[in-house]
């Protein structure tokens, strides 16, 4: 097991261990309940028919396999190579180098390619932006994804539980704890809804740094998805998407909206800095190169 998966393990034990606190705090073990059954049925809902409206979302269409036999032909070798089923390949629009994976499994697995990026990228380069997004599939960053958002919901829902839950406390139970308890059960529900997205956030730049790890050892080279991704780092500035929504922009291999770069963005970024990823691929071809 690498850190990265051991560290998306404890910041999903994090979530659970704040959902718990929550949960006794704005209605016990019946408020929590509720709370994580209902962020876990909107969360499955996305996560089975989401991949649909997202396509949808980005006006995507089948990858025509006579223009495209290449790419076909790549696909098929690195699916070989990670066990992977044949996924299902569509072309975006957009004029931004860029792709994502999506689908609910691996067997349901789609890879979506931009226009700007089969434009733009060599082969080599394209074949590690596609080795990283079957990398995410294979490694089913959806279902982790999908249950850390799970989690996440039942948070959300268990503050505004708990904030609603103080507001119509009677007024002698107001006098009784000074304001005191009030305030702190506020601050502690803010903090822990903070907490909480950080957190998923977390996760979320864990998985992409698996991914190219698993991308690299895929391929058998980390150089083509490094150059890929110093192409995106510019790109991604220079040329904006016009159907970029904040809600998928985890997708990515390279976040739509980059070009923000202070410390409070990075924070909340989903995505780690990229030059931090060419680091992190450059140090991973030493090692090999060493025990080689």
């Amino acid at each position: 097991m690498t850190w990265n998966s051991v560290k998306t393990f404890l910041l999903l034990a994090t979530l659970t261990v704040l959902l718990v606190i929550i949960g006794k705090m704005a209605g016990g073990a019946v408020g929590m309940t509720i709370a994580l059954i209902m962020a876990a049925f909107m969360n499955l809902v996305a996560y089975f028919f989401g991949h649909k409206i997202i396509l949808w979302q980005y006006r995507a269409q089948p990858l025509p396999e006579r223009e495209y036999r290449w790419l076909y032909d790549m696909t098929r070798r690195l699916t070989q190579r990670a066990g992977l089923p044949m996924p299902k390949l569509y072309l975006i629009p957009e004029l931004q180098p860029n792709a994502f994976a999506t689908g609910p499994s691996p067997s349901q697995g789609i890879v979506a390619f931009t226009a700007g990026l089969l434009q733009q990228m060599t082969p080599d380069e394209v074949e590690g932006v596609l080795a990283h997004e079957l990398a995410h599939i294979k490694n089913r960053d959806m279902l982790t994804m999908t249950i850390a958002a799970t989690i996440v919901g039942a948070i959300t829902w268990l503050v505004d539980m708990l904030r609603w839950s103080i507001f119509f406390r009677s007024s002698r139970d107001r006098e009784e704890d000074n304001g005191l308890g009030l305030i702190l059960s506020i601050v502690i529900g803010i903090v822990a809804a903070i907490a909480a997205t950080l957190i998923q956030l977390a996760i979320s730049r864990a998985r992409e740094y698996e991914a190219d790890r698993t991308a690299a050892l895929l391929v058998g080279s980390p150089d083509g998805l490094i150059n890929a991704l110093a192409k995106l780092h510019h790109l991604t500035q220079a040329i904006p998407m016009e159907q970029a929504n904040s809600a998928t922009a985890h997708l990515f291999i390279a976040n739509p909206f980059s070009g923000m770069g202070d410390i409070l963005m990075t924070l909340f970024s989903t995505h780690p800095p990229i030059p931090k990823r060419i680091e992190k691929l450059r140090q991973l071809k030493q090692q090999r190169y060493r025990l080689g």
